[in-house]
């Protein structure tokens, strides 16, 4: 059983790092290696990705409502139903590949996508393309995407199964290079990782529950429930950052995060 400040501190992590653009299981790779906590393990990694789940899929009730209702329910096609039934059907889309490449990722389980070097270099390279990408001044809104760009998006989406690479900070950054505005691709970004987190959630359920490891599955139910209430509050501060700003702030600490890491690594502190 994990002690509870390791709870804790996994729980912040998960909660502030999961929809900013800095890799949340990056941070996650990198805790046992700078805090000298065992590794928390994958099944730890999903009970706070669960977590999150909840905070985005309560952040979006509306949009999540509409959605579902115009795809199961919806008889009429009005306007609004039918482009919420066309979203829908987009963010099914988009997450395909990441699911099917997860999938090879979990039967593999290659060991290098657990490295802090690994963590290192994804967050500077992925980094330097956010930066690229947000200098675009094309500003379409979210109703303008189009079926390529939605599987464009999630195409890039596989590369966030490199730790320190960012699924939501891949999404943003492919979103803003095709020339849509901060708040669009933030927001398809976040409905995005409800059907991701909910197939890795199930995958590794299935897992705990074959293990019958109480003490793991009261780790796990505690993670998932601090994270939803400090994801949260992070959902709420970044939509309110990109509605008057850019994604300077983040692309900085991830560049700086990665030089720092490279330094650690070649003094063989890490």
């Amino acid at each position: 059983m994990l002690a509870f400040h390791h709870i804790i501190i996994i729980a912040l992590i998960q909660g502030i790092t999961e929809f900013l653009p800095v890799s949340s299981s990056g941070h996650l790779v990198l805790l046992p290696a700078l805090s000298g906590f065992a590794d928390q393990g994958q099944v730890i990694d999903v009970a706070a990705h669960i977590g999150t789940l909840g905070a985005v899929c309560l952040y979006f009730r509306q949009d999540c409502w509409h959605i579902a209702g115009s795809m199961l329910f919806a008889r009429k096609s009005s306007p609004d139903v039918s482009a919420d039934r066309k979203l829908g059907w987009l963010l099914i889309l988009a997450s395909i590949p990441v699911m099917i490449a997860g999938l090879i990722i979990e039967i593999l389980d290659p060991a290098m996508l657990r490295l802090a070097i690994t963590v290192a270099a994804a967050n500077i390279i992925f980094a330097l393309w956010l930066f690229y990408a947000d200098k675009s001044a094309s500003a379409k809104p979210l109703s303008a995407i189009t079926t390529g760009d939605a599987l464009k998006i999630g195409i890039a989406q596989i590369l966030a199964l490199i730790p320190g690479t960012s699924r939501s900070g891949v999404t943003m950054t492919m979103g803003r290079y095709l020339g849509y505005d901060r708040v669009s691709v933030a927001r398809f970004s976040l409905l995005l990782s409800i059907p991701v987190i909910v197939a890795a959630g199930a995958v590794k359920s299935i897992s705990l529950i074959k293990s019958d490891n109480l003490s793991l599955t009261i780790d796990a139910v505690l993670v998932a429930l601090l994270s939803f209430a400090t994801a949260l509050l992070a959902i709420r501060l970044m939509m309110g950052w990109l509605a008057k700003a850019d994604f300077k702030i983040f692309v900085y600490y991830r560049l700086a995060l990665g030089v720092v890491l490279i330094g650690l690594l070649a003094m063989g502190v890490i």
